[in-house]
């Protein structure tokens, strides 16, 4: 598959088990955007991703420390940009040092700098009534189709 895939959540579960569908296929240095508005579910998919690798840690949005490291094989980097200013702040995240390390989950991640989401899963996320999440994906690079097409097999429930 390649292109852009949709799923959808009912719940807050449910918006925790489509990230914890994608955790299998991810590995070091990938990048998985997340957008959408404030109280999307952005931090419940990252929650998925990081209890499917590690069961019961917490998850919070890195809103005011901008990083969170997840103690996993590889350590998933929870990253919030919402309150970065621009690229120079950006840049100042070491986000190299991340990548070489482990995987970058990143809230806001349309702000990221083109060259970080030139081959990343984008995931957008759009509130409905209550907790119906609408999810559009989009592979972009090569790493991003392949985890696109990775997710939609692993959420083929959904």
């Amino acid at each position: 598959m390649s292109g852009a895939a949709g799923k959808r959540s009912a719940s807050v579960a449910g918006t925790e088990r489509l990230g914890a569908a994608l955790a299998p296929a991810l590995r070091i240095g990938d990048v998985v955007a997340l957008s959408g508005p404030l109280g999307a579910g952005k931090t419940r998919f990252v929650a998925g991703i990081v209890h499917a690798r590690t069961p019961g840690a917490p998850v919070r949005s890195p809103s005011f420390t901008l990083v969170n490291e997840h103690v996993s094989t590889p350590p998933v980097y929870h990253l919030d940009l919402y309150r970065l200013d621009g690229p120079r702040d950006i840049e100042g995240l070491g986000l190299e040092e991340y990548a070489e390390q482990g995987v970058l989950v990143v809230e806001w991640g349309e702000r990221l700098p083109h060259e970080w989401l030139a081959d990343a899963l984008h995931v957008a996320i759009t509130p409905g009534e209550g907790d119906v999440r609408e999810f559009t994906a989009d592979g972009r690079g090569e790493r991003g189709r392949a985890l696109l097409h990775a997710w939609c097999a692993l959420a083929e429930d959904w």
